[in-house]
């Protein structure tokens, strides 16, 4: 949890060992036993990062039921970061880095965009809002509007921008309302 906030705050880049260790009370050394290099810790809190999303969108699904209340309550999973101490996305944030991240954490990366674009495919689908030709497409744009939103809103350190962004999406049509 510690390696995420600070991915989270810093980027790829802002990662390391030593700040690492403060943040747990730990020494850097005693890291090392566990990932052998920068990349390998990386692409394990990625890893992690994604899998709890994805169990968040599952839990999301569970409570919702309805199709279009997913759809509604989607921004919700991005609104979270921004409200815990104006941070973004981990995977979002190491996306903006791909040219410096070793293709492990790459991969890891990747794997965070198509879990959240297959669950917005299947509940799209679900909730018909677009025929199975379209529901790619707008999966991906739904998840690139919700992500840019909150880029612009960390930017700014003003979750209200971000509130102001979804509504825009839902009002042009790209979000169902």
């Amino acid at each position: 949890m510690a390696a995420t906030k600070i991915a989270q705050a810093h980027g790829y880049g802002g990662l390391n060992f030593r700040d690492l260790a403060e943040a747990v009370g730990i020494k850097a050394s005693s890291i090392y036993h566990h990932f052998t290099n920068k990349a390998d810790l990386g692409a394990a809190v990625a890893r992690r990062y994604w899998e709890d999303s994805a169990a968040a969108l599952d839990a999301l699904s569970a409570e919702a039921k309805d199709p279009l209340q997913c759809l509604h309550r989607y921004p919700e999973t991005f609104r979270k970061a921004l409200a815990s101490g104006n941070r973004i996305c981990l995977c979002s944030f190491m996306a903006a880095e791909s040219d410096d991240l070793a293709e492990s954490v790459m991969k890891e990366v990747r794997t965070f965009a198509e879990v959240h674009v297959a669950w917005l495919i299947n509940v799209l689908s679900a909730a018909n809002v677009v025929g199975p030709a379209e529901s790619e497409q707008r999966a991906r744009a739904i998840f690139a509007a919700v992500a840019g939103a909150q880029l612009i809103a960390r930017s700014r350190s003003d979750i209200t921008v971000y509130d102001a962004l979804i509504e825009g999406y839902r009002t042009a049509g790209l979000l169902p309302a």
